[in-house]
């Protein structure tokens, strides 16, 4: 029985509705300090750094039809990969409170029952979303989208239009470099997870493409959105916006769907991660596992400043998709079938470690940047000096 494949509309529209997200908003709200202008560039160059990432990973697990862990083993080793498995599925776990959090807390703000009530309503229709299965829901999905885009369209009028003219002015409390990071940041976290996702599609280049393209466009919107809020309006609490402007139901739709098809993706990418880590595991039963501790993290738990957890996923994931693409795309290396690749391992701890030492500096292009070129260089000086010697 052939595996059924993905279109590329179909993949785009996860992507949407990944990027229809409150977290990424609510990250928009710290660009404020830099002004409109400056800002948005920050933004822009962000995302054009960290969706080229996300692009690359994808096209990979796209191309060989393996998950987003599976393709880590090319570079790594089987054992070597478990290293990333087993951190993707503790970032994953933690997006999932986060997101459940950021939730609860701003559809409190609209409807005051409780945030740990809203905790378990956010929990629960992630849990029938992971039971229906993500190939069930192709018209239901596309219902959601359109609803999510039009009522971020109402978002953008209300704040670019109905601001009531307040208008923040720029300060030092956020450099540009700092602020390029964090738009980089939020792609980033996604780069462990797209193949996920590309791996079935049946136009490989195409359907990352358009996951990418999506993906970035709409993060970016979100992005401006939270920009604007705290520029135009002066407040940085979306709920609250939402209710001056009379929005009441369409607020606490936009707020609920958007955390439940961009938590949805967290979940469902721990279980397939999980089945890399685990063998046998049952990845549909594990995302619901994990729903399960994010809703209690976000109920026990305070999140609200999630900058620190942002550069560590930075750090991790940036010199580990360095190597990859040299192994794939530049100097084909395939170590899937030895246990672990000890050089890339070492590499990628150089990697790791000059991403910390370069969060201490002030880069114009933030530190994810320059910390995968040099990544990048050590392994073709690696696979060109030392590996290509040997094979003589």
């Amino acid at each position: 029985m052939t595996e059924k494949k993905t279109s590329v509309l179909s993949n785009a529209l996860i992507w949407f509705g990944a990027g229809v997200s409150l977290a990424e908003i609510l990250t928009g709200t710290y660009f404020a300090p830099l002004g409109m202008t400056r800002g948005l560039l920050a933004i822009l160059l962000g995302h054009l750094i960290g969706c080229a990432m996300m692009f690359f990973a994808g096209l990979i697990g796209a191309r060989t039809g393996r998950s987003a862990m599976e393709t880590v083993k090319m570079s790594f080793g089987r054992r070597g990969s478990l290293l990333f498995a087993v951190l993707n599925v503790l970032q994953l776990v933690g997006w999932t409170a986060i997101m459940i959090y950021d939730g609860a807390l701003a559809t409190n703000g609209i409807a005051p029952v409780g945030a740990w009530v809203w905790c378990l309503v956010i929990g629960a229709l992630i849990l029938l979303w992971i039971a229906v299965g993500i190939t069930d829901l192709g018209p239901l999905n596309r219902v959601v989208m359109a609803l999510l885009f039009v009522l971020t369209l109402v978002l953008c009028k209300v704040i670019f239009f109905d601001g009531g003219g307040v208008l923040s002015a720029p300060d030092d409390s956020l450099s540009f470099g700092a602020a390029v990071e964090l738009a980089v940041a939020m792609p980033l976290s996604w780069l462990p997870l797209i193949s996920d996702y590309t791996r079935e599609a049946e136009k490989p280049f195409a359907a990352t493409l358009a996951s990418t393209v999506t993906y970035g466009l709409v993060s970016c919107w979100m992005y401006l959105i939270g920009m604007g809020a705290a520029i135009y309006t002066g407040q940085s609490d979306i709920a609250l916006i939402m209710m001056q402007a009379g929005l009441g139901v369409a607020a606490l739709a936009i707020l609920v769907l958007s955390t439940v098809t961009t938590t949805f993706l967290d979940a469902w990418s721990a279980g397939i991660s999980s089945e890399s880590i685990v063998a046998g595991l049952n990845g549909k039963r594990v995302a619901m596992i994990v729903t399960v501790i994010g809703t209690a993290g976000a109920i026990l738990f305070p999140m609200d400043d999630i900058t620190d957890f942002l550069y560590l996923i930075g750090s991790v994931f940036a010199p580990m998709i360095a190597v990859q693409i040299v192994d794939y795309f530049l100097m084909p290396h395939d170590a899937s079938g030895a246990e672990v690749s000890v050089s890339r391992l070492v590499i990628w701890a150089i990697g790791f470690v000059a991403y910390r030492v370069l969060m201490g500096i002030d880069l114009p292009l933030g530190n994810t940047l320059p910390d995968m070129v040099f990544t990048m260089i050590l392994v073709l000086l690696w696979s060109g000096l030392v590996e290509r010697r040997r094979s003589r």
